[in-house]
């Protein structure tokens, strides 16, 4: 099979120096809007690796992402934001960008052409069999994240991939590969518009789905998320006063009480 980079293909629009605000508002737009098609003809894909993750993670296992520039950032963001919504410990999905941290906020130049850092950094935190490795690039060529899932595969780790072209040589290294083919960005090669967009929506299909198989979201309200700020104190409440029909007063002293809404819930029910 042939490898077509895809996102790397001349824009099918030209001179976007002389379009108005309106027009380029207008074009970005529409290119945006075939995103979400793309990501549907991949759901196969992606209920394929969601499985393995829920066996591992069911076991004690973890799941690792692993990218370089913008990919890295965005598997960063997806692994920082699921133990505030779904009251998971900080290790249970990790994110790794070629680098280091400070690759978050600043590009560290040729980092993600390292052909032995990205299987280096997972094994500072002791990866195993009992954990998943998703590597994330749009291109599907980053050898930072490629050698990692190479060195997973040789030490019988389940990886898996989100890349944005077709038979790439990440989608051949992982086991479960997700390929959502967005095609040319609006400007050529910029691959944090479309294929970034593409990428984000996977990896939040990735954790909540996984998360609601945990158990950690009851109907479709998040009663395991840390209570961090006064607006997330109030939507506690509230969703305790809905699920126990009970009084503000009541569900206030209960939060305060047992510090989270399944724990108040519980709580109620055992006749608190």
């Amino acid at each position: 099979m042939t490898f077509t980079k895809t996102t790397e293909q001349d824009s099918h629009y030209n001179h976007l120096e002389t379009m108005s605000v309106s027009e380029l508002l207008l074009n970005i737009n529409k290119e945006d809007s075939t995103v979400p098609l793309a990501v549907n003809k991949a759901l196969e894909q992606i209920e394929s690796l969601i499985n393995q993750i829920l066996l591992k993670i069911n076991s004690g296992g973890r799941l690792f992402y692993i990218g370089a520039g913008t990919s890295g950032r965005l598997g960063i963001l997806d692994a920082s934001e699921c133990p505030p919504t779904f009251g998971v410990s900080h290790d249970m999905v990790v994110g790794l960008i070629a680098g280091g941290d400070i690759a978050i906020r600043k590009a560290v130049e040729f980092a993600e052409d390292s052909l032995t850092q990205g299987w280096h950094d997972l094994k500072k935190y002791n990866i195993s069999t009992n954990d998943v490795v998703v590597g994330i690039a749009a291109s599907g060529t980053t050898p930072y994240v490629i050698s990692a899932l190479k060195s997973c595969n040789d030490h019988h780790i389940i990886t898996g991939c989100i890349t944005c072209n077709h038979n790439s040589p990440l989608s051949r290294a992982a086991k479960y590969p997700i390929e959502v083919v967005v095609g040319p960005e609006f400007v050529t090669g910029s691959s944090r518009m479309k294929a970034g967009t593409a990428q984000k929506l996977v990896l939040n299909m990735i954790t909540t789905a996984t998360m609601v198989k945990l158990g950690k979201v009851k109907g479709n309200k998040m009663i395991d998320m840390q209570l961090s700020n006064h607006k997330l104190v109030e939507r506690g409440v509230k969703m305790i006063m809905n699920q126990l029909q009970i009084a503000r007063s009541k569900a206030e002293y209960l939060l305060k009480k047992h510090g989270s809404v399944r724990a108040s819930i519980n709580a109620y029910h055992h006749g608190d």
